[in-house]
C-alpha cells in the first residue's frame, strides 16, 4: 500500500501538498491536483485514519454503547449513527452494555480510552456521574434514557405520553381492570410508563390498583411468572416495552387478554391477532444524536437545547380489541413471507 511521501515522490512535490489535494484544498493548482490525483488512483492509496485525525485534530470515529445491539430498537439506533457517521466519513465502535447498571462504567471505559469523536449512549443505569471526567472532554449524547447526575445532550421519547394514550385506548375499548407489565423501575423509561399508566387511570376516574402492575417481565420466565400474577384480575394489558411483549408472547399463547403495547416489534402485524403498539423511531434517535456530535465537533461553542423529547404514535391493530383475546403464538398471517 502507498504511502502519502510515496505520492509526493511520485508525483514530484512535497508529502504537504499531497495531504492538501486529499483535503480539497481550494488553494493547489489544478495542474498539480490533477497529476498527484492520478497517482494516487494508480497506486490505489488509502490514507491513514488515525494519521488523518491527529492532522486534522478531529477523532473520525463515534462511540455506540446500548443495552443490547441484539435488540431491533437499539439495534437500529446503531445502525442510523453508523449510516450518519458514514456520510460524513466517520465509522463507529458498537458495544452493548447488558443489564447490570454496577458495570456501566466497567462495560464503557475500554471504550473511552480510544479517541473517539463522541459516544452514543442509551443507559443502563441511573447515574452517569462517574462519567464527568470523560463527557468534559468527549461529547456524549443520551438516547432513548436521559443520563443522571450529568449534564449531556438527550434524545428521548414521550414514555409518558405513549403509556398514558396506551393506557386510554384500553379504557376506550371498555377495559376497567388494566394490567401493568414492565422490566423493572430503575430504568428511567420504565418509570414514565408506569407514570403514565396511572395517569390514564386516574384521569378515567379508575383505581390504581397496585396487585396488576407486574415487573420482572424482560425474560420468556420473568414474562410467564408476571402473567400469571395479574392474569385472573386484569381485562387488558399494557405492556412497557418490545422486550417484554416478545416475551409475553408464548405466556400470551395460553392466557391471552387484550394488548397494547409500547414499542413496535418485527412481525408485530403480522401475528393473529396483530399487536397494537405505541410506535417510537429509534433512526431519528439515532441519526439526531450522531448529527449533535459532528455539529459540537464543528461548532464547540454553539448552544444547543440539551433535552430533546420526540413525540410517539398510537397504532391501532387488533390485539387491544375485547374480541381479540386470541392466542398470540398462531403468528403469521396466511400468504405473508416466512420471517427472515
Amino acid at each position: 500500500m502507498a504511502t502519502m511521501r510515496q505520492i509526493a515522490a511520485a508525483a514530484g512535490v512535497s508529502a504537504k501538498t499531497v495531504s492538501r489535494v486529499f483535503n480539497d484544498d481550494p488553494h493547489v493548482l489544478p495542474a498539480t491536483r490533477e497529476r498527484v490525483e492520478s497517482i494516487m488512483r494508480e497506486l490505489d492509496y488509502v490514507p491513514n485514519s488515525l494519521a488523518t485525525a491527529f492532522r486534522s485534530g478531529r477523532p473520525s470515529v463515534i462511540g455506540v454503547a446500548v443495552p443490547d445491539i441484539v435488540d431491533p430498537f437499539f439495534a437500529e439506533i446503531a445502525r442510523a449513527v453508523e449510516r450518519t457517521a458514514r456520510d460524513h466519513d466517520m465509522s463507529t465502535l458498537v458495544t452493548s452494555l447488558g443489564d447490570d447498571p454496577d458495570r456501566e462504567r466497567a462495560v464503557l471505559e475500554p471504550m473511552l480510552r480510544r479517541q473517539l469523536a463522541g459516544v452514543v449512549l442509551a443507559p443502563i443505569g441511573d447515574d452517569q456521574s462517574s462519567l464527568a471526567a470523560w463527557a468534559s472532554r468527549t461529547p456524549f449524547v443520551f438516547v432513548d434514557r436521559a443520563p443522571g447526575r450529568l449534564t449531556a445532550d438527550a434524545f428521548t421519547q414521550d414514555d409518558f405520553g405513549g403509556a398514558f394514550a396506551a393506557t386510554t385506548h384500553l379504557v376506550e375499548h371498555g377495559h376497567r381492570r388494566i394490567a401493568f407489565v414492565g422490566d423493572q423501575l430503575a430504568l428511567p423509561t420504565t418509570a414514565e410508563r408506569l407514570r403514565g399508566y396511572r395517569a390514564a387511570l386516574t384521569e378515567a376516574g379508575l383505581p390504581a390498583d397496585e396487585g396488576l402492575i407486574a415487573l420482572g417481565a424482560a425474560t420468556r420466565e420473568g414474562a410467564a411468572g408476571a402473567l400469571a400474577a395479574i392474569a385472573s384480575r386484569a381485562t387488558a394489558l399494557f405492556s412497557s416495552n418490545a422486550v417484554c411483549t416478545m416475551a409475553l408472547l408464548p405466556a400470551l399463547a395460553e392466557q391471552p387478554l387484550p394488548l397494547v403495547a409500547f414499542g413496535d416489534f418485527p412481525l408485530a402485524e403480522l401475528l393473529r391477532p396483530s399487536v397494537s403498539v405505541i410506535t417510537q423511531d429509534p433512526e431519528a434517535l439515532g441519526r439526531l444524536a450522531a448529527e449533535r456530535i459532528i455539529d459540537r465537533l464543528d461548532r464547540p461553542d454553539a448552544r444547543y437545547r440539551r433535552s430533546t423529547v420526540l413525540p410517539v404514535h398510537l397504532v391501532e391493530r387488533d390485539s387491544c380489541r375485547a374480541g381479540a383475546a386470541t392466542p398470540l403464538s398462531r403468528a403469521i398471517a396466511p400468504g405473508a413471507p416466512p420471517p427472515r
